[in-house]
């Protein structure tokens, strides 16, 4: 019986004893995996991105003047033409029978004339000797002048005629590049309403510019002579350069987003570039070299229960280690206290095991990584971007451990900048 005893009571305290080890082992498990990055120092470069079309600098559209048939053709895509270079010609057959019929005109108006001047200075001697009245000496006087506006109207109509017979023969406006031929041998032309475009020939190619669409909340930051890089689909792995020339006032609007149109001169020197082409332009707004950053998760971090508090307990914090820091709370200290007011909060593992906050000013943001500035940063210190355990609790952190899952906005309102 006694031994019974002596074996239950084994059994109990076994049983006690892998309790408390399961126990702590699950207290263990519930308990948060950090993961951590480190304050690095680098480069951050402030962007902003916006797609736009390449096209030439300068394209001039060759039309016609007059309607006709497509009679010849001298110039083809891609060909270099020089100013004053016949491109096409229209059939001038009506043109040449306006001009033959505008001289016959004129021919048959100056007979007229000769025949109203002539009876105009007979009628003047007689009306001043008095031999004829005065009515007839006016009506001889009015069918003279009528006679010489009729003749200068018929000269009028024929130099209009031959100007028209001359824009049969259409010649290059400028120097430059085939770019567009919309028209054949044969086909018939009307530029009765409009004059119809022939060709489009662009001036240079080896300068080209890129009409970009950027938006109203990022335009404030676009200046003229930044700094530009872009790429094309032709050539995914090149990057090339290029510099604003002109923010346009005028806005456009699309799907209720306000558009600003933004000129960005770029050189072709090797003719890789063509007009049309689809380009994903980087407008590079501002920069900060060798200064301390951290990745975005970092600021996004909040432990549970961290909110405004939180934040005011890291400023409290890093206004008493500048005071520490400089020997027990002298003017300067204090003043370098006043003049740092954080706008984040970083967190890192302290002594215990807990997590301290680190007070920090935030710059300037890529969209990856932040600059950051604080009395109690350094270089190379372990921060906290998140946890690997969902189940943290209490004093545990919470941090984005999945990328779908919504932040926790607890905290103060950050500022521009901090993703």
């Amino acid at each position: 019986m006694k031994k019974t005893r002596v074996i239950i009571a084994i059994a109990a305290v076994a049983a006690v004893a892998a309790g408390l080890w399961f126990y702590r082992r699950a207290d263990a498990s519930e308990a948060p995996a950090y993961r951590f990055a480190s304050v690095q120092r680098a480069n951050v470069h402030a962007t902003v991105a916006a797609t736009g079309t390449l096209s030439a600098v300068t394209t001039v559209q060759v039309g016609t003047q007059v309607s006709g048939q497509i009679a010849a053709i001298h110039a083809d895509f891609n060909d270099r033409v020089k100013k004053g270079q016949l491109l096409a010609r229209i059939d001038p057959t009506l043109q040449k029978q306006a001009v033959s019929d505008a001289e016959a005109g004129v021919e048959r108006v100056r007979a007229q004339y000769e025949a109203a001047r002539l009876d105009y200075e007979r009628s003047k001697p007689l009306y001043e000797a008095q031999a004829i009245t005065a009515t007839e000496f006016n009506t001889s006087e009015s069918g003279y002048l009528v006679a010489q506006a009729n003749l200068k109207s018929a000269q009028i109509a024929l130099d209009k005629a031959k100007q028209n017979l001359a824009y049969t023969n259409i010649y290059a406006p400028i120097d430059g590049v085939v770019v567009e031929r919309n028209v054949d041998v044969g086909q018939t032309v009307a530029a009765s309403l409009q004059a119809p475009q022939l060709f489009l020939i662009a001036n240079d190619l080896s300068q080209m510019q890129i009409l970009a669409s950027v938006d109203e909340s990022d335009i404030g930051r676009i200046v003229e002579g930044q700094p530009v890089s872009f790429t094309v689909e032709s050539y995914p792995d090149e990057v090339f350069e290029g510099k604003v020339r002109q923010v346009r006032l005028q806005s456009v609007t699309t799907d209720n987003v306000v558009n600003y149109t933004v000129v960005v001169s770029v050189g072709n020197p090797n003719g890789k570039l063509l007009p049309g082409m689809t380009t994903t332009v980087t407008f590079h707004t501002d920069s900060a070299t060798d200064v301390l950053a951290v990745p975005n998760a970092a600021l996004r971090f909040r432990p549970v229960g961290a909110g405004t508090a939180g934040a005011a307990g890291g400023a409290r914090q890093a206004g008493g280690s500048a005071a520490r820091e400089g020997g027990g709370g002298t003017a300067s200290a204090d003043s370098a206290a006043a003049a740092f007011r954080p706008t984040a909060t970083l967190w890192r593992v302290n002594a215990s095991g807990g997590l301290s906050p680190v007070p920090v000013r935030s710059g300037l943001s890529d969209g990856q990584k932040t600059e950051v500035e604080g009395p109690e940063l350094t270089d190379g210190m372990q921060v906290v971007i998140g946890t690997n355990s969902g189940g943290a609790s209490g004093a545990g952190a919470s941090g984005v451990s999945n990328p779908l899952q919504g932040e926790q906005r607890s905290g103060p309102p950050r500022p521009p900048g901090v993703f």
